[in-house]
C-alpha cells in the first residue's frame, strides 16, 4: 500500500513544473486528487499499467516502487526538485529518445509533413515535382539536406542528384532499409508515416524504457527484436553487433531477461512437438526420403530430433538460456536470410549472423576454451557443451523507436503490434499513451 501523505506535503510540490516535465517525456498526468509529483514518480517507474495487465510475453516489467513514500521523504528533506531529477530512467538512451520526442513535437507544431505521391521508384537522374517534394520531405528530418529553394523562371527542373541520393540512403538506414539511395515503395511508405504516428511510437518506447532495469550489467547481451539485431556490451564500449532473425508475427520473441549459461557446439535439434506435427511430419509423409535427407530421427522416448551437422536448423552453435518461453540464441544454415531488411521469420528463437564470434567473446579468458579448441570442436562435429564460468546476462527488448549514437532517430515497424497493444491497455485504464 502506498504511504499516506498530508495536504501540507502535497501543497509544497511544484505542480506546474511537474506537469511540464511529464509532458516533455510523453507522460500525460490527467486529473487526479493525487499530487502530480507522485503520479509523475509512479509513471517514471513504469507503474501506469498494473502488472496484472501485462501480457505474459512482456516479461520485462517494472520493479516495485513506493512513490508516495519517496515523495514524502523528498518533501521532508526539502529536496523535491532534486528528487524529480532522479526519477527518469538513467540510461542515456532514454534521454536521447526524450530529446527526439521534443524534436518531433516541434515538427508536429509546424504542421508535420505532407504525404509523398510518387507512383514509382525515384532514382538518381529523375527530374520534376516529385523529386522536389522528396527533397522537401527529407529536409524536415535531415539537417544535412537543405530544403529546395522556391523555383525561379530560369531555374532548371529539380533533379535527383548525389546529395538527394545520400539523404535517401540516410533515411533508409534510419528505417532499417537497405540504403541504396533509391526511393522505392518501402522508402516512400516509411516517409509517409505521419508525424503523429511517429510521436505515438516514441511514447510507446519511452514507456517501455520505464519498465527496464535501472542498472544494467556492464557486460551483457541485448537483443532488439523490432530491429532484429543483437549487441554485446563490454566495458568500456559496445564491442560486437550483428543482425538476427527473430520470431515472426504470431510467434513473437518475448521481452525477457535471462543469462547464457552454456554454449553448445554442434547441437542436435529436439523438434518442438507443435513444429513437428505442423511442419516436419507432413513433409515426411509427402516425401519418404525427406527424413533421411534432412537427418531427422525418432528419439527413443518419442519425438523428432535432427542430428548435428550442416542440415541442422540450429547450425553449429546454440547458446543455452533458462527462460520459461523455451527460446534461445543459435546459429542457422539459412545464411541468406540475414540480407533481408525485415527478419521476423522464426518460431520465436533468435538466430544470429555471427554466432562464432559471439561464442569466442563469451569464452574469452576461459583457459579451458582457447580459440584453437573452439575451432577444433566445430570441425570435429561432435556435440560438446561448454558451461560459462560467468553466465552472461541477456535482455530481450522491443524498441520500435530509438536514437543511434550519431543522433539519428531510428524507426522500425511495429511487427508484433505491441505499440498498439500498449496504447489500448493504457486507454482501458483511462490513460493516454
Amino acid at each position: 500500500m502506498a504511504a499516506p501523505f498530508s495536504l501540507g506535503a502535497a501543497e509544497s510540490a511544484p505542480e506546474p513544473s511537474v506537469v511540464a516535465r511529464a509532458a516533455d517525456q510523453g507522460i500525460l498526468l490527467g486529473s487526479s486528487s493525487t499530487p502530480s509529483a507522485i503520479t509523475y514518480a509512479r509513471a517514471q517507474h513504469g507503474q501506469r499499467l498494473p502488472l496484472a495487465d501485462f501480457p505474459s510475453d512482456w516479461a520485462i516489467r517494472p520493479a516495485p516502487y513506493d512513490a508516495a513514500a519517496d515523495y514524502i521523504a523528498a518533501v521532508s528533506a526539502g529536496r523535491v526538485e532534486a528528487w524529480l531529477d532522479t526519477l527518469p530512467p538513467p540510461d542515456p538512451r532514454y534521454g536521447r529518445l526524450v530529446r527526439a520526442y521534443a524534436r518531433y513535437r516541434a515538427i508536429a507544431d509546424r504542421g508535420g509533413w505532407p504525404p509523398l505521391t510518387a507512383r514509382s521508384t525515384l532514382a538518381p537522374g529523375a527530374q520534376g515535382a516529385e523529386v522536389d517534394a522528396l527533397r522537401a520531405r527529407l529536409a524536415i528530418e535531415d539537417s544535412n539536406l537543405p530544403a529546395p529553394k522556391p523555383p525561379g523562371q530560369a531555374d532548371p527542373p529539380p533533379t535527383y542528384d548525389a546529395d538527394l541520393a545520400a539523404a535517401v540512403s540516410r533515411a533508409q538506414a534510419r528505417y532499417g532499409l537497405t540504403p541504396d539511395g533509391r526511393a522505392g515503395h518501402a522508402t516512400i511508405t516509411a516517409l509517409n508515416a505521419p508525424v503523429e504516428a511517429r510521436l505515438v511510437q516514441i511514447r510507446a518506447n519511452l514507456e517501455r524504457w520505464r519498465w527496464a532495469p535501472r542498472a544494467l550489467p556492464p557486460f551483457r547481451i541485448e537483443v532488439n527484436t523490432a530491429d532484429a539485431s543483437l549487441e554485446l556490451f563490454a566495458p568500456p564500449a559496445q564491442t560486437l553487433a550483428m543482425r538476427a532473425i527473430v520470431g515472426r508475427a504470431g510467434k513473437a520473441t518475448p521481452m525477457f531477461q535471462d543469462k547464457v549459461s552454456a554454449i553448445v557446439f554442434n547441437p542436435p535439434w529436439n523438434v518442438p512437438a507443435d513444429i513437428a506435427a505442423k511442419e516436419i511430419w507432413p513433409k515426411i509423409r509427402r516425401n519418404p526420403d525427406y527424413m533421411a535427407r534432412e537427418h531427422f530421427v525418432v528419439k527413443p522416448g518419442g519425438g523428432l530430433m535432427q542430428r548435428p551437422g550442416p542440415k541442422c536448423a540450429l547450425g553449429t552453435i546454440k547458446f543455452d538460456l533458462g527462460n520459461a518461453f523455451g527460446v534461445y540464441l543459435h546459429d542457422t544454415p539459412a545464411r541468406s536470410l540475414f540480407a533481408l531488411d525485415r527478419r521476423a521469420l522464426s518460431h520465436g528463437c533468435m538466430r544470429l549472423a555471427d554466432p562464432t564470434d559471439l561464442a569466442r567473446r563469451l569464452l574469452a579468458g576461459d583457459p579451458d576454451w582457447p580459440d584453437t579448441r573452439i575451432n577444433l570442436t566445430l570441425l570435429d562435429g561432435a556435440t560438446v557443451r561448454a558451461p560459462l564460468k560467468n553466465p552472461t546476462p541477456v535482455l530481450i527488448f522491443y524498441w520500435t523507436a530509438f536514437v543511434d549514437e550519431d543522433g539519428g532517430v531510428q524507426f522500425r515497424p511495429d511487427v508484433y503490434g505491441w505499440d498498439a497493444k500498449l496504447s489500448d491497455l493504457l486507454a482501458r485504464r483511462g490513460q493516454a499513451l
